[in-house]
């Protein structure tokens, strides 16, 4: 609490200091007002650019951006002026000796797409790689070096307040309890940690990161959500972009994407190829003990991984405007996915003295193979009054995996060879329907309501021979079915400079678990109301700060249920559990924004309760394999969860030719729960789980342009160390490098990057069981990576439809009206 206490300090002094650093600026007396769009689709344009020149004394000139909506807000004198409007590939209009007396709203202007601009100029104009909103921040994939020739995990492991594990596992500011959007949907993949791995992150245009998510979107994930928003092109005419990739290990991959958009219509694919090899390595040295916590032996047991990954993702789709105001949009994913991981097990044996006894080794092959197939349609109706929206969603996916493993088991103090077979197929589809509507209601409010239903099966056949002989403990089918109706409603509305935004969200949920070998059937039905409530405050042009409630929940899936999983190893074994129940939480953010030229410092406050949270638990399960008991990891609800923390997030640029984003998150995790299990003996075994606990994490981002327009970027990060109820992690540092180089008169780009320089992004976790064992583990998933990529565009820009806003604005976004 002491360290709360001097942090919270220190972030109101921080806050203090910035609001006196505020520069003190001339109002003018004049605002002039108006919106931006495309003729043909009427979609706002933003970041187009209005531009003010005095035709009397051509050095006054005024100036503004559009924000997300399309509208400006230009300060300006009174006198006679030139309106410029512009944006990069479209024709600009301009309106000639216009008298500005007092305050103009200049209606709505529209423009066209100059598809000769293409051909002949590059912008380099660039918008920054995070920008920071009052309700969320934007991540712009295009503009990170980092992740030339990666994968979306790698996306997301350079956005701020996003962390990703070795193991594949996201977290947003310290908290797993994380929903993932792909364009606005849920992802339709089995595991959504080997989906990430295998989409690269050439198809990603951006992410969002909403760590308070208001009742619009589905109430899944405690911690707050990603929405990760794929690429489709929208420049008139044919135009597309084709990166090529290789790496060391073996990173082999070739993607591209290519648009053809006519008056009526627009067409447009995403296709990617990769081969890659992603070796890895862990250690878990052990003590046993015994009852009395004194040595009863020792073993050390070490992994090396060759995880071969052959994969193809690919879309393609088109928007038929069928109207001036009417667009119906389809779109066909595929993806495929082959792969061959060897799982190489030592386990050297030492008596209780320490003396070594012998070497068991088991080796796990694995082969495996998924193939997913979704098909989406969207139909979007823009009404005559601005804001005036509806659009109806479906989705429908079918996704299958398969995955044999043959372990092996030979020791060194027997000439037995020990064979396990395993299977494990997996099958899921996945409907989904949305509609939602948005009506303004006078000036600066708007009330929307919506509908979504989501109904997913999902059926995993698991089976163990266990030298030849089936093994019915390891054995059943799992068949999981979900359906979740849902209904929504906001009003927002904005007086002076108060905004407001309220509501709620209802969901009925009905899920069958069912153990279909076992004839063990489990049915959850539930519905609940989520509220959601947003307060913004507008305390100068420049500076925001806002107050935010919503309700969420966790539903147990996948791995967490099924009781019935790997063994490649024979002593740690993780054990899903069927019976868990959802988790609620409830969570509160204060939020905080500022901005300068070149400096823009968002900070928020949030604290969550989540009650029935999710506990990964360690116990015996009464088996010995070898004299060493067999371990098992498996998930239960363990009462209250309390987390407080704040976070800081800077985008700072002192040059043109050199750019900073840093990213700090503390919290403070504090768990209330009791767990009890019955032992070999029949006796009850009771273990308190009360644990307080704090963590840190911090990132670092520097993009430097060098002499001859090399461009290189930096990031640092940081994973503080954090206590757990049965143990601990310990803190990690990682860096990666980056160095592009645009050629062929800006219309290529070939760059190079380092992920993990040092090699020392590891899970490094310490285990305390009194009585049972004492243990301590590292975890690499990948080794340090090298990458070489030469990307080619073709009729488009850079950035495409991208301009840096002036004087270093960017809208706030996000659901509040005005």
């Amino acid at each position: 609490m002491k360290k709360i206490k001097i942090i919270s300090t220190l972030l109101l002094l921080c806050c203090s200091l910035l609001a006196l650093a505020q520069p003190n600026q001339t109002r003018a007396k004049l605002v002039i007002t108006g919106t931006v769009i495309e003729k043909t689709s009427k979609i706002p344009l933003e970041y187009a650019t209005i531009t003010l020149k005095n035709t009397k004394n051509p050095k006054q000139i005024f100036g503004g951006i559009t924000d997300n909506k399309g509208t400006f807000s230009v300060d300006a004198a009174a006198g006679e002026f030139d309106i410029i409007v512009e944006f990069i590939s479209f024709k600009p209009t301009e309106i000639k000796a216009k008298q500005i007396t007092a305050s103009t709203n200049l209606g709505t202007i529209s423009l066209e797409e100059d598809a000769t601009q293409l051909n002949e100029v590059v912008v380099r104009a660039e918008k920054t790689t995070v920008e920071i909103k009052l309700d969320k921040k934007v991540y712009n994939v295009g503009n990170d070096l980092m992740v030339k020739g990666g994968t979306v995990s790698d996306v997301l492991d350079n956005i701020p307040s996003v962390s990703v594990d070795i193991e594949g596992n996201v977290s947003l500011r310290g908290n797993e309890n994380v929903r993932i959007l792909i364009d606005g949907r849920p992802s339709n993949a089995i595991n959504i940690t080997e989906a990430l791995r295998l989409i690269p992150a050439d198809a990603i245009d951006k992410v969002e990161v909403i760590t308070n998510p208001s009742a619009r979107y589905d109430a899944e994930g405690g911690g707050g959500l990603l929405n990760i928003i794929l690429k489709k092109g929208k420049n008139q005419g044919v135009n597309g972009t084709f990166i090529g990739a290789v790496g060391d290990p073996k990173n082999n991959s070739l993607s591209g994407t290519l648009n053809y958009k006519e008056k009526e219509f627009n067409l447009f694919t995403t296709q990617g190829y990769s081969n890659r090899n992603n070796p890895g390595n862990a250690l878990t040295n052990s003590r046993y003990l015994n009852s009395d916590n004194t040595t009863r032996n020792y073993m050390n047991e070490t992994r090396e991984n060759e995880r071969l990954n052959e994969s193809y993702n690919g879309n393609f789709g088109f928007d038929w405007f069928l109207s001036k105001s009417f667009t119906w949009t389809n779109i066909i994913n595929y993806r495929r996915s082959l792969g061959d991981n060897t799982d190489n097990v030592f386990q050297n044996y030492y008596d209780a003295n320490n003396v070594y006894d012998y070497t068991r080794n088991r080796i796990n092959y694995e082969d495996s193979k998924s193939k997913n197939v979704e098909y989406s349609t969207n139909f979007t109706k823009n009404f005559k009054k601005e804001g005036h929206k509806l659009t109806i969603d479906g989705s429908f996916s079918s996704n299958s995996d398969r995955n044999l493993a043959y372990i092996t088991d030979q020791a060194t103090n027997t000439s037995v060879i020990g064979l396990d077979e395993t299977s494990n197929i997996q099958k899921q589809s996945r409907n989904l329907f949305q509609l939602d509507y948005i009506y303004p209601i006078g000036k600066g409010s708007q009330f929307e309501f919506g509908y979504k239903g989501d109904f997913s099966k999902n059926t995993t056949d698991y089976s163990v021979i266990n030298d030849g002989i089936p093994a019915p403990e390891f054995t059943n089918i799992l068949e999981y079915k979900e359906k979740v109706n849902a209904l929504y409603a906001n009003y927002g509305f904005k007086v002076n400079k108060f905004s407001f935004l309220f509501g709620t969200r209802w969901e009925d949920s009905d899920i069958d678990i069912n153990q279909l070998v076992t004839e063990d059937y489990n049915n959850k039905k539930y519905a609940n109301f989520f509220p959601s409530v947003f307060f913004t405050y507008e305390i100068g042009e420049q500076t925001s700060a806002s107050i935010s409630y919503s309700r969420r929940i966790q539903r147990p899936r996948g791995r967490q249920l099924n009781p019935f999983n790997n063994l490649s190893s024979n002593v740690n074994i993780f054990q899903g559990n069927p019976d868990l129940d959802p988790a609620f939480t409830d969570a509160i953010d204060l939020g905080y924004i500022k901005r300068w030229n070149k400096l823009t410092f968002n900070t928020s406050l949030y604290g969550n309760k989540t009650t029935d949270v999710f506990q990964f638990v360690r116990r015996p399960n009464g088996d010995l394999q070898n004299g060493i008991p067999v371990i098992i990891s498996s998930p239960i609800n363990l009462a209250t969860e309390y987390r407080v923390g704040f976070e800081f997030t800077l985008n700072y640029s002192p040059y043109k030719w050199w750019k900073l984003n840093s990213n700090f998150n503390f919290f403070y995790n504090e768990t209330d729960g009791d767990y009890t299990y019955i032992d070999i003996n029949n006796n009850p075994v009771y273990q308190n789980f009360d644990f307080k606990a704090t963590s840190w994490f911090t990132r670092l981002t520097s993009k430097i342009t060098l002499p001859y327009k090399i461009d290189w970027q930096t990031n640092a990060t940081y994973n503080g160390p954090q206590n757990q109820a049965q143990g601990k992690s310990l803190g990690v540092f990682s860096m990666n490098l980056a160095f592009s180089k645009d050629i062929l008169k800006d219309k290529g780009t070939v760059s190079f990057n380092i992920s993990d320089v040092f090699n020392s992004r590891k899970r490094i976790y310490e285990t305390y069981l009194p009585g049972q064992v004492d243990s301590y583990g590292e975890m690499q998933w990948r080794v340090r990576q090298i990458n070489f990529s030469f990307t080619y565009r073709f009729n488009v820009q850079k950035n495409e439809k991208e301009r840096k806003p002036r004087n270093g604005q960017q809208d706030d976004g996000g659901d509040f009206p005005g």
